[in-house]
């Protein structure tokens, strides 16, 4: 099956028993806190995360894979450009690339036992996709709650493939190799890293800009800084992410640590975003340019609310033309973050030399 993943381009796999995560309760503990803020599916489906035999009956194994999404590095960028999250770059969607690819690894398992049942995840089911890569052997929790493999990082697509077979398990990777390290926690503009291991989203700018469908809370805008969509600081700063560091622990050349799938090649407009262009997109002209891309998700709205804070936060007097184009929009959500953010600029021109962040002088840095 290994060597299989490995041909399909997976940079990772492994497999582990189908049981009860050991996450779980601390998985409870964290809905029970409020943490997981509007995405509802999850205490809605609370229950079926106890054990995949609610995701495929009789399921004995669960094979993992990761797949590898680091590219090239993020560009600056300059006022009236908007950041977005490494894994957003490429045109294609990761959902679709994963499945398509564990669907041939399933496919492996049907030939060798004839009548035997699979099923492909890639985020959408009530698994615990972390819990069971670690069990797999596949890395450890980081300090942002991110899973890290020593060789690879922490720039990881997760799947998994459910079988009713019964396969041979690897070593669990228990331990952590965070060591007294905080990069994540101190770096983190909205402290949604309440401690180590463990995220409030309703802070976190990658919920803020992708999951949250009303309006961002005011004081939590300035620092989202320049992300337009997800963010990804507390990978940046992370050792295990920084060529110096990681190459004690991997003597290959750089090229063999980036990405090996083409469909994750960035695009020149989103490494990185010009917000300028997106708040005079269209709604036809903006379902044709994302229909395939992991920028649909917060659809029009949400992604050109999220042009119009990264303008409030950076922009300059050339800007307010596009920022009074959209407090026209059809969307209140737009409109509602134009106003803010054309308040914001001329702010700054009528007080250049005062801060008009909320945050004041504490605010941390959006760029690490």
């Amino acid at each position: 099956m290994k060597t299989k993943a490995a041909a399909l381009g997976f940079d990772l796999c492994g497999i582990a028993p189908a049981v009860t995560p050991p996450g779980y309760p601390s998985f409870l503990e964290w809905l029970h806190r409020g943490h997981a803020g509007e995405m509802h599916y999850l205490p809605n489906r609370r229950e079926a995360y106890e054990h995949p035999r609610h995701v495929l009956p009789d399921v004995k194994s669960v094979i993992m894979v990761a797949l590898n999404y680091r590219t090239e590095e993020p560009q600056p960028t300059a006022p009236g450009q908007g950041r977005v999250a490494r894994y957003a770059w490429g045109e294609a969607d990761y959902h679709d690339v994963i499945k398509s690819r564990l669907k041939k690894l399933a496919n492996v398992l049907h030939d060798a036992v004839p009548g035997c049942h699979t099923r492909p995840i890639v985020d959408t089911a009530p698994l615990l996709e972390r819990d069971f890569a670690r069990l797999a052997g596949l890395g450890w929790f980081g300090k942002n709650t991110v899973l890290i493999n020593k060789w690879k990082g922490s720039y990881l697509f997760l799947g998994a493939l459910l079988t009713d077979i019964e396969l041979p398990v690897d070593q669990p990777h228990l331990s952590g190799h965070c060591g007294t390290c905080t990069r994540c926690l101190e770096a983190c503009p909205t402290d949604a890293l309440v401690g180590p291991y463990e995220l409030d989203a309703r802070k976190c700018i990658s919920y803020l800009t992708i999951e949250l469908k009303a309006e961002i809370p005011i004081e939590l805008r300035d620092g989202i800084g320049d992300w337009m969509f997800g963010c990804d600081i507390c990978q940046e700063v992370c050792p295990w992410n920084r060529d110096g560091a990681r190459a004690i622990h991997q003597p290959e050349d750089e090229r063999k640590r980036l990405s090996r799938s083409g469909e994750f090649e960035p695009k020149d407009d989103l490494n990185p975003a010009d917000c300028v262009e997106l708040l005079r997109m269209a709604p036809d002209e903006f379902r044709k340019r994302f229909k395939k891309s992991p920028l649909n998700r917060p659809k029009r709205a949400g992604l050109l609310r999220n042009a119009a804070i990264v303008l409030g936060n950076t922009g300059e007097r050339s800007h307010l033309a596009a920022l009074e184009h959209a407090t026209s929009d059809e969307e209140p959500l737009i409109r509602e973050a134009a106003a803010w953010a054309i308040e914001r600029i001329q702010s700054r021109i009528a007080n250049p030399c005062s801060p008009d962040r909320e945050g004041g002088d504490d605010v941390k840095a959006t760029q690490p």
